[in-house]
């Protein structure tokens, strides 16, 4: 089985096909968040605060952070997200950026093993990029597009992530530590677009053996109802090999598909977390003080 090991200071999350999906929570992201976009410009990491805070307690195993702000000093400003994240929860972190410099001033200050989101099968950007993962001895979120763009052909994205994880290869950085995005196309415009990603994530567990990732809510933009959309397609996805997603813990919909996949599939023994999180509080209410019941007749 491969396991893609990431950390925070004091806590291990393992991605893999026998662990349960993790959950990579995306809200600290000012990409379409104008009030936030303009907090951290400014210094202002309060929303920031919040929204790790939030995602954690909602279940997120790890935390996306992106500080891609136009104009702004997006170096400093992802070094300090990543610096008060890191001193408010203790999960991973997958650092976010499409700028090299951004992505090492974050590396440099993240404690733990980080994941890095993302390099994709452009040449130019596999020798920037590659490099600062096998430095930090970090993961690396492997996007499949290249210099002729996105495929809507899942066999040629197959190719480009294949010429990846061969380049990483040849750095020294293990195929566990690529995790791969087959890049999810909206359904609402390509009507294959699910068969098209199930496809591909199977052929990337089985001949590839990597871990895989997406940001789940393409899968459903332009479309109503987009949670029950989500959280059917992250079952699904989950059961045709997608062992990570980058979501929205705050959807309680979505996290039920999540967590209905893990129960499905094996991998929450005897139900335990569903149980936890789901079971009737009437009816822990009702076991509790029958086992209180029970307790005091032995005593007597």
């Amino acid at each position: 089985m491969t396991h893609t090991v990431v950390s925070s200071r004091s806590r291990e999350v393992v991605i893999g096909f026998d662990r349960p999906f993790c959950v990579i929570g995306e809200r600290i992201n000012p990409t379409g968040r104008k009030r936030l976009a303009a907090e951290m410009a400014a210094g202002d990491y309060s929303s920031v605060q919040a929204d790790a805070i939030a995602q954690v307690e909602a279940g997120a195993h790890m935390l996306d952070v992106n500080a891609g702000i136009p104009l702004a000093d997006e170096p400093a400003i992802l070094a300090e997200s990543i610096k008060l994240v890191q001193s408010l929860v203790d999960v991973p972190l997958s650092i976010d950026s499409s700028i090299v410099e951004a992505l090492e001033a974050g590396l440099s200050v993240y404690q733990g093993k980080a994941l890095v989101n993302s390099v994709t099968g452009e040449e130019e950007r596999l020798e920037v990029v590659l490099p600062l993962i096998k430095k930090y001895d970090a993961a690396v979120v492997a996007i499949s597009n290249d210099e002729t763009g996105i495929s809507e052909d899942p066999d040629v994205r197959f190719e480009v992530a294949k010429r990846i994880v061969q380049h990483a290869a040849d750095y020294g950085i293990p195929a566990a530590d690529v995790v791969v995005d087959p890049l999810v196309m909206p359904v609402g415009a390509l009507g294959q677009a699910g068969v098209s990603a199930f496809r591909l994530i199977r052929r990337l567990r089985e001949e590839l053996g990597v871990n895989t990732t997406c940001g789940a809510s393409n899968i459903s933009f332009g479309l109503p109802n987009r949670h029950a959309l989500n959280a059917t397609y992250l079952a699904m996805a989950a059961g045709a090999g997608m062992t990570s997603a980058i979501m929205n813990p705050l959807h309680p919909e979505e996290m039920a598909g999540v967590k209905a996949a893990d129960v499905l599939l094996g991998v929450d023994p005897n139900c335990a977390r569903w149980l936890r999180r789901y079971r009737d509080p009437a009816a822990q209410s009702s076991d509790a003080d029958r086992n209180s019941r029970e307790r005091r007749r032995r005593r007597v």
